[in-house]
């Protein structure tokens, strides 16, 4: 199934779901979906959210809801969800209802977003994590997206990923990179991995500061348009 239909009928069945009253009277285009797991800490950047929904509904012509919707990835509601975000910066081991829901959810056409905090010396979180997406989808799928992906035009326009003050350690090998990764299901990307702590930067309402000049959750926007369109 591709992405737009299976967002479409996704959308409709979460919202039947959880509103079945309103469901004639109200509909969004957008829900934000934090997955909750049961290794790490997931609930990092709590004001994160909101920024980025303002920002959506600043710039574009999403119908927005405006609450943060968080899911255990071991719950099958996340499966209707049309975009997740997941982060943190300690162990990921998923369990083995979180493993078949991740699977399911990525080779049916979802899109995750997931923000390594990188606030440990030695990259526990990137490292738990490749290793869940090796043993999930195989050695080789995650890859450097180049730089001129359509991500990085599909709303604003980006040389590449934006630097962050936050990005502290990476990979744990100390670099700053100048590249994010991905895993590409049907020529889409279905899994965009950072390790550069964007929750953290937009965690913050900077855009109220007169000192900064560039509104920092813009690339936010275009992750989330690129996920409802791609």
């Amino acid at each position: 199934m591709q992405r737009r239909a299976f967002l479409q009928s996704a959308l409709a069945a979460a919202f039947v779901a959880a509103f079945p009253m309103r469901a004639h009277a109200q509909s969004y285009d957008f829900y934000f979906t934090r997955l909750s797991y049961e290794s790490g800490n997931w609930d990092v950047d709590e004001r994160m959210p909101a920024n980025v929904l303002n920002s959506l509904i600043e710039y574009t012509s999403l119908r927005v809801d405006i609450r943060e919707r968080v899911v255990p990835l071991s719950d099958p509601a996340m499966l209707s969800a049309p975009f997740c975000y997941m982060a943190g910066h300690r162990l990921v081991q998923f369990t083995l209802q979180e493993r078949e829901n991740f699977v399911r959810y990525v080779n049916n056409g979802g899109f995750v977003f997931v923000d390594d905090c990188n606030h440990d010396i030695d990259g526990m979180f990137a490292r738990t994590f490749e290793q869940q997406m090796a043993e999930l989808f195989g050695p080789d799928a995650l890859q450097k997206i180049p730089n001129d992906h359509a991500i990085y035009t599909s709303f604003f326009t980006f040389d590449g990923p934006p630097r962050t003050s936050m990005e502290l350690n990476g990979w744990g090998d100390d670099l700053v990179h100048d590249y994010l990764k991905a895993i590409i299901v049907n020529g889409r990307i279905a899994v965009l991995y950072s390790n550069k702590d964007f929750g953290c930067e937009w965690d913050y309402d900077f855009r109220n500061k007169r000192w900064l000049r560039v509104d920092n959750t813009k690339f936010a926007v275009n992750i989330v348009m690129y996920a409802m369109t791609a």
